[in-house]
């Protein structure tokens, strides 16, 4: 039975789908990992083997291969230890593969099996939300992630946590988006004086959302005024902060 995790590969500011594919047959035992991995991909099953042995389970003496599809596509960064190793621990039966056919798995793990960031989760994230899946990712990045919006984010601090929540034993708790520090506002409408008209003219680009184009000699304050825009501005809703980016 070839078992089957879905992740991503980042190219620039894009995620691109890749399936981990792994299987078990008979043979020497050995442990192949194939999709034109890079070396920090080649290392995983190093650490995917400590992390396995860390929740008290040992690997089959089988010949197992993992493969990244699609092979053309360059794997990079250690993000696809927690896919393999959920693909690999799905082809041994320890958890059912069709649990986590809706979802997208990020994270590079520790050999005492603890869940280490990895950079690119609210790509991830987005990637997830645009397929109508899920989102599996480390604990240290569930806030971060949580930012995608609707999309269900399951943050595991370690693999055994992850294992105890998909089997019903402990559930874990959902992440709240993390929260953004209000810009520092260092310039008011209130210290200026006269600039009447300037001034209504902010607050009506401020309301529409409209351009605005200052012109006049040096001196008349059009560096004043334009540092006093930020300060009447609202807050962003997540979606804004995302589209700015």
């Amino acid at each position: 039975m070839v078992a089957t995790v879905s992740t991503v590969a980042y190219l620039g500011l894009e995620a691109r789908a890749v399936e981990v594919q792994c299987q078990l047959v008979p043979g020497l035992p050995n442990f192949i990992l194939v999709g034109l991995p890079d070396k920090a991909v080649a290392e995983s099953r190093e650490r995917v083997r400590n992390a396995i042995a860390a929740i008290g389970l040992s690997l089959p003496p089988k010949r197992i291969t993992v493969n990244l599809s699609p092979a053309d596509l360059p794997k990079e960064g250690s993000h696809f230890d927690l896919p393999i190793a959920l693909a690999l621990l799905g082809a041994m039966g320890v958890i059912d593969a069709e649990t986590l056919s809706g979802y997208v798995v990020v994270g590079e793990l520790g050999l005492d099996g603890r869940t280490a960031p990895s950079p690119g989760v609210l790509l991830a994230a987005l990637h997830a939300g645009g397929q109508d899946m899920g989102l599996v990712c480390p604990a240290a990045q569930g806030a971060e992630a949580a930012w995608a919006g609707q999309v269900e984010v399951v943050a595991a601090p370690d693999l055994l946590s992850l294992l105890n929540h998909f089997k019903g034993t402990a559930a874990l708790s959902p992440p709240q988006p993390g929260i953004i520090e209000s810009p520092l506002r260092t310039a008011d409408l209130r210290q200026v004086k006269g600039q009447e008209v300037a001034k209504r003219a902010l607050e009506i680009a401020a309301a529409g959302g409209h351009n605005l184009l200052m012109v006049g000699p040096p001196g008349a304050g059009k560096s004043l005024m334009a540092s006093c825009l930020p300060g009447i501005l609202p807050d962003m809703i997540p979606s804004e902060a995302l589209g700015i980016m």
